[in-house]
C-alpha cells in the first residue's frame, strides 16, 4: 500500500523528517530540486566546521542515509519515492565541498547535478534500476555527484586554458 507523505507523516519519525528533507520532499512539483536547494544552507553551516571534518561528516550522512531512506521507503510503500530527497541533499553537499565557493560555480554545480540526477546517464540508470533499498536510493545520487564534479573540473580547466 502506497502512502502519500504529508506533514503528519513527516513528523511521525525522525527518519521521515530527514528523508523528506525537512519538508522539502513534500513539494508537489520538483521535490528533488527543492531538496537539492536544502543542501546549500546546510553546506553554509558546515563551512563553520574545520575542513578536515567535512568529508567524514558527508560520509557519515551518506551511511546514515541508507537506513533513513530504507525506513521511509518502507513506510511509504514505494522503493524510491520522489519525496525522499536525503540522497539529493547529501550528494549536493559532496558536490559543494569540491566546487569553488562563488555563486556562478555553485549555480553551475546545482544545474549539472539536477541534470545528471534526472537524466541518469550510464551507469546511473542501471544502478538506479538494479540496486534496491536505502543503498540504491543513495548510490545513484552519489554517481550523479561524481558526474557533476567531473564536468565541473572540465569546465574549470577550460576556463583556465582557453
Amino acid at each position: 500500500m502506497t502512502t502519500l507523505p504529508d506533514r503528519r507523516f513527516l513528523l511521525q519519525h525522525p527518519a521521515h523528517l530527514l528523508a523528506l528533507g525537512f519538508g522539502s520532499g513534500l513539494a508537489r512539483i520538483a521535490p528533488g530540486t527543492l531538496g537539492t536547494v536544502v543542501a546549500f544552507p546546510l553546506f553554509y553551516g558546515m563551512m563553520a566546521l574545520p575542513t578536515a571534518f567535512h568529508l567524514p561528516l558527508i560520509a557519515l550522512l551518506f551511511v546514515a542515509g541508507i537506513p533513513i531512506c530504507a525506513r521511509t521507503s518502507q513506510a511509504l510503500g514505494v522503493e524510491d519515492h520522489g519525496g525522499i530527497v536525503w540522497d539529493e541533499i547529501v550528494a549536493m553537499l559532496l558536490v559543494l565541498e569540491f566546487t569553488p565557493r562563488t555563486w556562478p560555480w555553485w549555480l553551475a554545480a546545482f544545474v549539472l547535478f539536477r541534470l545528471f540526477d534526472i537524466w541518469k546517464p550510464f551507469p546511473i540508470r542501471l544502478c538506479d534500476t538494479r540496486l534496491k533499498g536505502g543503498f540504491g536510493v543513495m548510490f545513484d545520487d552519489l554517481l550523479a555527484a561524481i558526474y557533476t564534479l567531473l564536468t565541473l573540473y572540465a569546465l574549470q580547466w577550460l576556463t583556465i586554458h582557453l
